[in-house]
């Protein structure tokens, strides 16, 4: 019998203002990867999800 594991994405790029942001277990939240700009704090960030992420391995 072979187990489901459900993966979470770590990291997520901005397509328009290239705004970087990784996630933090601890605080259970997204924050802005360290030495990476900030961004457009107006842009409203179109996140690099386009379906080639598996969340099941």
């Amino acid at each position: 019998m072979s187990t489901v594991r459900l993966r979470r994405p770590i990291q997520r790029d901005c397509e328009c203002c290239s705004r970087a942001e990784v996630w933090d277990e601890e605080t259970g939240s997204w924050r802005i990867a360290a030495g990476d700009a900030v961004g457009d704090p107006f842009c409203i960030h179109e996140w690099d999800i386009d379906g080639t992420f598996r969340p099941y391995e």
